[in-house]
């Protein structure tokens, strides 16, 4: 341990003819009772005076005291370097001056307490400044012109302002006496020793601490379980898929025909019902009084003329027997014209009327006969009691038509030409939407297999109620499970009729809902997640599989104790045990972090 004390200033007088008189420092060292072992040397030379003499010695009986006494002020304009280092080692810090020189007082106080203050730098350390000597006020001059200073002496009010303005203990010391060298000065110096001594012996204690923290065990860092598989969901094919209907001209029953019957186009019942209350006044559908529409009723009137039951020239193909196609004559040739146009604008979903516009324009070449059939397509699409929709028929009106109004046609017998029989249930369908949606049931009702001539089609392997979920989504193009049992049996369903999009929805269903259960539900529920598992497995969910095991080994903790945990096959077992988290690393970190911390207060007790 040690003390660092600088001590700045010349306390002998400028004009004193005793230059051999003692230095407070060595006043204090010499007569001191706690200082003992005081040697002393002079540092290198600046023009020809000491810069400083280095005192060191002990105080309390073990402390090193070292003390640089450093008379000449100019050591900060010569040795910037040295000044600094020097107030930057201290501990404590003495300035002193002689009362009766006003003039080195006033360069103190103007020029060098300034550079102190820059050297300390906002640092705490203690400073004293001492006042030495006795003051001889002489006579000062009265004259007015006079420029010189009106007294020699330094007052103790400006010791005190100087002390104020550097945050230092000020001190006056008459005479260089024991009583004033010991008890006064050496009692304030003793007593900032003191202070010294024990922050350093705080901070260091504090930096063992430290030290002490950074070796002590700590506790093991738990990363991170593994990032699941992201599932990101498919786009609907929605529109795409009536519209490639039209085109494959596939289960068509309607078939329009010009007057003199030299072309067909070939169309479907439910979609275009789906769309117009004019097509299902035309179809029976509804009657004239549902519709409560005078322009949709004489529209349907003049425009076209149904022949139900007559065989047409040419049948529509892909027509089973036991469904008659509905011929119907165009009355006005220009609409006729421009039908296959008009129907492929409908079974887009209304995808730009201004395309139907370009289109018909190209065809017709004649502005007024453009317009009448643009007039004729509104009305066919206008809401019955309402004005004609606007001029631009916009996409999201019909596709959104189509969402809603294909529901109507949903499990009900109106235009349906296929019966799905199941669990002794009977469930109505139209063959037009089925082909469109799904390609297995287009298959087989366009193939070599007994369902394409057959109005009763027996369904296996699923239920009623998961049937009927198929059936909507195929519909309406959504899909909404009542549970996670549910959405499994729906994806199942998907996947015997390869309808991969709803088996997607179903895939994001199931693991919405299992990332949204707390550990607490996940551990107390009655839901097998392994079943779940060895079912998306088998159906050839690949994405959900992967999801479930990553799923499994992340709540490792919480499976492991539950009786399902031993079905996982040999192989999902290794998959789960590599990736399971908290892994078995940092368990076994962690027992032996809480047998040292046991181990630590077994040993604090005892002592």
């Amino acid at each position: 341990r040690s003390v660092n004390i600088v001590a700045f200033g010349n306390e002998r007088d400028g004009f004193s003819e005793d230059n051999q008189q003692p230095s407070l420092i060595w006043s204090y060292l010499g007569r001191s009772a706690l200082i003992s072992q005081v040697d002393s040397s002079l540092s290198a030379s600046h023009f020809g005076n000491p810069v400083f003499t280095e005192y060191q010695a002990c105080v309390f009986g073990n402390v090193r005291l070292v003390v640089h006494d450093c008379p000449v002020w100019d050591i900060f304009a010569s040795d910037w370097y040295t000044s600094c280092r020097l107030i930057g080692g201290a501990d404590i810090i003495v300035i002193k001056y002689s009362v009766n020189d006003k003039t080195s007082f006033q360069e103190l106080k103007d020029s060098y307490v300034p550079m102190v203050k820059k050297a300390l730098n906002h640092c705490s350390v203690p400073v004293i400044i001492s006042a030495i000597g006795a003051r001889k006020n002489g006579v000062p001059c009265t004259c007015p012109l006079c420029t010189s200073d009106r007294r020699s002496c330094v007052t103790t009010s400006e010791g005190v302002q100087l002390a104020k303005e550097l945050g230092a203990t000020y001190l006056e010391l008459h005479t260089l006496n024991d009583f004033y060298i010991q008890k006064y000065f050496g009692g304030v110096l003793e007593y900032f020793m003191i202070q010294s001594l024990n922050q350093k012996s705080s901070e260091k204690m504090k930096k063992r601490k430290k030290i002490q923290k950074g070796r002590r065990v700590q506790p093991p860092q738990l990363e991170q379980p593994e990032k699941m598989p992201v599932l990101k969901g498919e786009a609907s094919n929605y529109n795409t898929d009536l519209h490639n209907l039209l085109c494959g001209c596939q289960c068509a029953d309607v078939a329009f025909y010009p007057e003199d019957l030299s072309s067909v186009v070939e169309a479907h019942k439910v979609i275009l019902c789906s769309v117009s209350p004019l097509f299902m006044l035309l179809f029976g559908v509804k009657s004239p009084a549902d519709i409560r529409d005078a322009s949709i009723v004489q529209l349907a009137q003049s425009l076209f003329t149904v022949e139900a039951g007559t065989a047409s020239p040419t049948a529509p193909h892909g027509t089973p027997p036991c469904v008659l196609p509905a011929r119907v004559v165009v009355k006005d040739s220009v609409f006729c014209s421009s039908l296959p146009d008009i129907l492929h604008f409908i079974y887009s979903g209304a995808y730009q009327w201004e395309r139907l516009e370009e289109d018909v324009k190209m065809k017709l070449k004649d502005a007024e006969k453009t317009e009448q059939v643009l007039e004729k397509v509104k009305c066919i699409l206008k809401t019955p009691g309402k004005l004609n929709p606007v001029k631009d028929c916009r996409s999201h009106q019909i596709k959104q038509l189509y969402n809603t109004s294909l529901r109507l046609f949903f499990n009900t017998p109106i235009l349906a030409d296929v019966i799905f029989k199941i669990q002794g249930a009977t469930v109505p369908a139209h063959r037009a939407v089925l082909v469109a949606r799904c390609e297995v049931m287009a298959a087989m009702f366009n193939g070599n297999y007994l369902e394409a001539n057959s109005a009763l089609v027996p369904v296996y392997g699923v239920s009623k109620d998961t049937f009927l979920s198929f059936l909507e989504y195929l519909y309406t193009d959504s899909c909404c499970p009542a549970s996670i049992l549910q959405a499994m049996s729906l994806l199942i369903c998907a996947e015997m009729y390869q309808v991969m999009r709803l088996q997607h929805i179903c895939e994001l269903y199931i693991i919405t809902q299992l990332q949204s259960m707390p550990s607490r539900e996940l551990a107390s529920t009655s839901l097998s997640i392994v079943s779940l598992l060895k079912k998306a497995k088998f159906h050839n969910s690949d994405c959900l599989s992967t999801w479930l095991l990553h799923f499994i080994a992340t709540n490792y903790l919480i499976f492991s104790q539950k009786p399902e945990f031993q079905e996982l096959s040999v192989e999902d077992r290794n998959f789960v045990e590599m990736h399971r988290w908290p892994s078995n690393l940092y368990l076994k970190q962690l027992a032996d972090y809480r047998n040292y911390i046991h181990s630590q207060k077994c040993h604090c007790t005892v002592m």
